[in-house]
């Protein structure tokens, strides 16, 4: 059935004189929309896993044939009523005129019913064979500018079919805002501006969800300011605040920089030493050059691989089939530690791990298939971390239904999960010992809906031919490759948010259709540059750090206070709790001891991190526990317990009791002033002003007496200045 014939009832339904035959409406692509459109088929309606009140709809239609059976054939003679079509319950309850817990849907003058009315007049038939189907919309305009005053602007919204033809489907789409309160959209796709921003409104329609970008642009002239531009980060995050109208903040000052850059390069604050070299440095490039030397010391090393490790649930877990010792934990996290310390390029270290095989102790990389599933090996739990890991992408929801709000279907799934059901375990003669290999008998993933075998698809992508091979190396090819942008855009993103604590794309494993980039052009240069870079992590770390985006200081002005993610300023960042640790063992000189670890050893570098180190302060500050991939295992938000730990608790207490430096200041014939600066240095990486100086020397009566430079000491180490990085 051509839809050129079908789409002739459009102008019917729409109140509009039609000359000539009208043809039978189709139950997907004029039916189907209607229960869309209406919410019936939504995850809080009859779309739910369960149904609802006894009916149950596939979730936004994903299962058509299903749909129409349960409608017409699973009660014969109570949803739909052919002799009388205006009395079938499906009418009566979308009215409201029977009781109906989802309200009334559409009144009986709108488009809506007399499509369902008409369909059933028609005798509710079913589609022939070959109807044609929704290969993709667009939403047109895709970038408005609101200035001053503006107007409401509709949007458009065109189906495109299979057989070519094309429809405005406005009144059957479904819309959504980023962000209400910067711009709105109704229910008719038209646009309505509210407070100075940029966002996003959506529309949705069959499987498919498209964007429109919204800026809205504050009344007024505006005058760009002369800032410096340092490379192209700097040329692309300044061409999207100077079309909003916003001014980057002032440049962050050298003790600002300094403190900023220890911390998020190697994790820990800078030592009195390197701040007085810092300082007494007057070279124009010397920002750069200590971006260059803090890269090449182990401590880079070893926060990065802590990051990964939390990332690919490094830990140890006896209790599980496919789990695995401690040995070999141990050997998957020092693969990593060394991985970063070779500058490992991203794509081999990825490499590695998804195609690896061999023995768990030997070859540490493929500890991954132990890692990632929870539980006895879970082929669909693989796959699902892997996307998530790897690209980003969050493909739960397309398990059992087509993803709602992004364009992955089931068979997406099925066809990613069957990279991976050949997985194997074979123990060896050392029981912490095991090898991952692939079995290239074994089927691929069956189909929930139809039980069909689903064959190994890239996401988004082609077929491989993987008969009697290891499908994970056709992945793995495919997964890094330099025109990947998923994969190379993913790390780019991850990267980008370890120095600006948010991602341009937030959070940084939920790529979505309808969770857009902040700047998209940013994104995808930097995607660009690290596979140009051969994925080169450092090289795109030196960018990033080299930009005077980087190095703006915390403080808003008056044209950006309130912006959270166009990067026109940095942000206050938590420091994670590891690192934090970390700092008050450097800054007090008293270093921390874990259970079951040797003395010396920083919390960043516990292998299985805070997991068998029984320490309450990792604990309590909201180290990653390893439980999933998610990027928000890490809790950075503050809470009652790690107040009182810090007030109260035993770590600053009994490192200040230990410390040596007061002591040490004194028998060095320092005096107070010296002292007070010297802590405010190696805590705060910075001078006190005069008024706090003259505030913490009025503190201490006595100069040789060593509590009241406790006290101060204990004060900076609980300030908020010092529990988070700027």
């Amino acid at each position: 059935m051509k839809l050129g014939l079908l789409l002739l009832a459009a102008p019917l339904m729409a109140g509009t004189n039609v000359v000539g035959p009208v043809k039978p409406l189709s139950f997907r692509l004029d039916v189907m929309p209607v229960f869309f459109r209406g919410g019936c088929n939504s995850g809080a309606c009859h779309g739910a896993a369960a149904g609802k009140d006894g009916f149950h709809l596939s979730l936004f239609g994903y299962d058509p044939a299903g749909d129409y059976w349960r409608l017409t054939q699973q009660v014969v003679g109570r949803r739909i009523d052919l002799p009388v079509p205006e009395q079938s319950l499906l009418l009566r309850k979308a009215l409201g005129a029977v009781p109906h817990s989802g309200g009334r849907r559409f009144k009986a003058d709108s488009e809506s019913y007399e499509t369902l009315v008409r369909w059933i007049r028609e005798g509710a038939p079913d589609d022939a064979p070959g109807v044609p189907q929704v290969t993709g919309i667009a939403l047109t305009p895709d970038k408005v500018v609101f200035s001053g005053k503006s107007k409401p602007r509709p949007l458009q919204v065109v189906a495109k079919y299979s057989d070519g033809s094309s429809r405005v489907v406005n009144r059957l789409a479904l819309y959504f805002s980023n962000n209400k309160s910067t711009a709105d959209i109704d229910a008719q796709g038209s646009v309505t501006a509210g407070k100075r921003g940029d966002t996003f409104v959506f529309a949705r329609f069959a499987r498919y969800t498209v964007d429109a970008e919204i800026m809205v642009l504050p009344p007024g002239r505006f005058s760009w300011p002369k800032t410096p531009v340092n490379n192209y980060i700097d040329e692309l995050v300044d061409a999207k605040l100077r079309k909003l109208k916003i001014a980057p903040s002032r440049l962050g000052s050298d003790e600002e920089f300094l403190r900023r850059v220890f911390f998020d390069l190697i994790g820990l604050p800078p030592t009195p030493q390197e701040y007085a070299q810092f300082l007494g440095d007057h070279s124009t490039n010397k920002r750069v050059s200590l971006v260059d030397a803090l890269l090449e010391r182990d401590e880079f090393a070893e926060l990065w691989a802590a990051r990964w490790a939390e990332t690919l649930k490094v830990r140890s877990d006896n209790n599980s089939a496919f789990g695995t010792d401690r040995k070999a934990a141990y050997a998957y996290y020092a693969w990593i530690r060394d991985e970063m310390k070779r500058d490992a390029p991203l794509d081999e270290f990825v490499r590695a791990q998804v195609a690896g095989t061999g023995s768990n102790l030997r070859n540490p990389p493929v500890n991954l298939y132990t890692m990632l599933p929870q539980g006895p090996y879970d082929a669909k739990a693989v796959a699902q971390d892997v996307a998530q890991v790897f690209t980003g992408v969050r493909m739960q929801c397309a398990q059992c239904h087509n993803h709602p709000f992004d364009r992955w279907t089931q068979d997406d799934y099925y066809g990613f999960v069957s990279f991976f059901t050949g997985v194997k375990r074979k123990v060896a003669s050392e029981a912490r010992e095991f090898y991952i290999y692939d079995d290239p008998a074994a089927p691929p993933a069956g189909h929930l809906l139809d039980g069909r075998l689903v064959p190994a698809r890239f996401l988004g992508g082609d077929e491989p031919d993987v008969k009697g091979a290891d499908p994970r190396v056709a992945l793995a090819a495919w997964l890094t490759a330099k025109d990947n942008a998923l994969f190379r855009q993913n790390l780019a993103n991850r990267i980008w948010a370890a120095f600006f604590g948010r991602g341009i794309v937030e959070p940084v494993d939920d790529v979505r259709v309808s969770n857009p980039p902040s700047n998209r052009e940013l994104i995808e240069e930097l995607g660009r540059r690290l596979a140009a870079y051969k994925f080169d992590a450092k090289r795109l770390i030196r960018d990033i750090c080299g930009s005077r985006t980087y190095q703006l200081a915390v403080e808003p002005n008056a044209s950006n206070r309130g912006d959270a993610d166009l990067f026109s300023h940095q942000r206050l960042r938590r420091l994670r709790a590891d690192v934090l640790l970390d700092a008050i063992s450097q800054v007090t000189a008293t270093p921390s001891t874990f259970a079951e670890t040797p003395n010396g050893m920083r919390a960043v570098e516990l292998y299985e991190g805070g997991r068998r180190a029984n320490n309450y302060f990792l604990k309590t500050f909201g180290l990653c526990p390893r439980d999933s991939v998610n990027a928000s295992e890490a809790r950075l938000e503050p809470t009652l317990a790690q107040a009182l730990e810090l007030l109260n608790g035993d770590t600053v207490e009994g490192k200040l009791a230990r410390s040596p430096l007061v002591d040490g200041d004194l028998k060095a014939g320092r005096t107070p002033e010296e002292i007070v600066d010297d802590l405010y240095i190696r805590t705060l990486s910075r001078t006190p002003s005069p008024a706090e100086l003259k505030k913490m020397l009025a503190l201490v009566t006595d100069p040789k007496d060593r509590k009241a430079y406790d006290d101060i000491f204990w004060a900076l180490l609980n300030s908020t200045e010092f529990e988070f990085n700027h």
